[in-house]
């Protein structure tokens, strides 16, 4: 494995998806030497998933390409040896990055909640599903039941209808008042009304069921029905895949390993979305579950504040205050409900990666004594599944982060002796 050394960035952002992208792009446009890392293979993130959808993906991820960005896709950041350094693994080499300024782009994910059955085959995420189902899994003529809470929900439906699938029922588990009061509010938003009317319209004949959440699983080794409650009735629904996603979770296990101050699972910024520590950034989800426009606008800030463009920076805090307020209507709708709590059985499996069930976690009054005495969270995903679950079953609040951050190989973590300069692509400039 070769080692690529010491390539100093002005900013360096991590996390190509919709905030990075624009806040590298508009550190790009200030002059900067700017870099960007994402773990897949292109920009995009989990949003425009490598493939430009809608005007504004097409926009940003063309501005992106023919930048003077160096892209590092493919590596994933672990490790933050000393100040103004990181480690990006990739496939068979190790990048080390030095940076002036850091740019923290790192999204989120989806909130997974243990019930009866769901580590059967065929039970997922729900944007997961619609990752593998874009990069090729055929579900035309599948049953697929949608559950959990959240705009992803109708957008994944949408979408999986759109491929041929056959879709029972969407499952929202907030209250049909929640609901109401929520779409009241979207007159301020004119957009949001137009999207949410083009997804009427895709999802016409789709039973829509609120106050519903799955309560089982069932089948052998592959999903074959699921039990949902809808409004407090009990239905068996005959299915090839359940769909699962109790809203996003931001991923911030990065700003927390390098000392950043986090509030409530959120990175705290200021203005120009600097975090408590100098020189480094956060946009997008990390500071607040806010949607793409909110992520958009951010990435843009971050950007220029990131090159001391503080009044260019200054002129989208208007359109940033508008995009956070619909952040919070989002958080106050689909607030998880205290009856979810109840949904696993003692057996059921809690970490999956180190087979820890319910009744083993229990007993536990905090995170570290269940991490102690069960391994629960210190399996390959380091907790970033069961970690929020266990999270909303007891009202545990998460440890400090230590490296790596993601699983590493071990000659990684040793890092090897090659300290030579990297050489330079002829088409990208980034370094190999």
């Amino acid at each position: 494995m070769s080692r690529n050394s010491k390539p100093l960035f002005d900013v360096l952002v991590i996390g190509a998806g919709p905030a990075g992208v624009a806040a590298a792009v508009r550190a790009s446009e200030c002059g900067a030497r700017v870099g960007i890392v994402d773990d897949n293979a292109t920009c995009g993130g989990q949003i425009w998933r490598g493939a430009s959808e809608g005007r504004d993906g097409a926009r940003w991820t063309e501005r992106l390409e023919t930048a003077d960005i160096t892209k590092l896709y493919g590596k994933r950041v672990f490790h933050a040896p000393e100040a103004g350094v990181l480690l990006a693994e990739g496939t068979d080499d190790l990048s080390e990055l030095r940076y002036t300024n850091l740019i923290l782009a790192t999204g989120a994910r989806e909130r997974f909640l243990p019930f009866p059955g769901w580590t059967l085959q065929n039970v997922m995420g729900a944007g997961g599903l619609q990752a593998m189902v874009k990069a090729g899994l055929p579900i035309r003529g599948k049953r697929i039941i949608i559950a959990g809470t959240g705009p992803l929900l109708l957008a994944v439906a949408a979408y999986l209808r759109k491929q041929g699938a056959e879709i029972p029922t969407v499952c929202e588990q907030a209250s049909w008042s929640r609901l109401a009061r929520f779409t009241a509010r979207l007159v301020g938003y004119p957009g949001k009304i137009v999207q949410g009317l083009q997804l009427k319209k895709e999802l016409a004949g789709v039973a829509f069921a609120a106050n519903s959440w799955p309560l089982a699983a069932h089948g052998g080794k592959m999903l074959e029905r699921v039990t949902i409650s809808r409004s407090g009735r009990r239905e068996v629904i005959a299915c090839d895949y359940l769909a699962c996603g109790f809203h996003l979770v931001p991923n911030v296990e990065l700003q927390s390993l390098l000392g950043c101050e986090i509030s409530g699972g959120y990175v705290l910024v200021d203005d120009f979305q600097q975090t408590s520590v100098p020189g480094i950034f956060c946009a997008g989800e990390p500071t607040g579950i806010g949607g793409l426009e909110l992520a958009l606008v951010e990435g843009q800030v971050a950007g220029y504040a990131a090159c001391g463009h503080t009044t260019e920076a200054g002129k989208l805090f208007g359109e940033r205050r508008r995009s956070r307020r619909f952040a919070r209507m989002l958080d106050r709708t689909f607030r998880l409900r205290r009856q979810l709590r109840d949904l696993p059985a003692a057996e059921t499996i809690v970490c999956r990666c180190e087979d820890v069930p319910y009744s083993r976690l229990q007993p536990h009054r905090s995170w570290r004594a269940a991490k102690l005495e069960t391994r629960c969270g210190m399996g390959p995903c380091q907790g970033r599944v069961c970690g929020p679950a266990a999270q909303f079953l007891f009202h545990w609040n998460p440890d400090s982060v230590r490296p790596p951050v993601f699983p590493a190989r071990l000659e990684s973590l040793v890092g090897p002796a090659d300290h030579s300069e990297p050489e330079q692509s002829a088409t990208t400039g980034v370094s190999r």
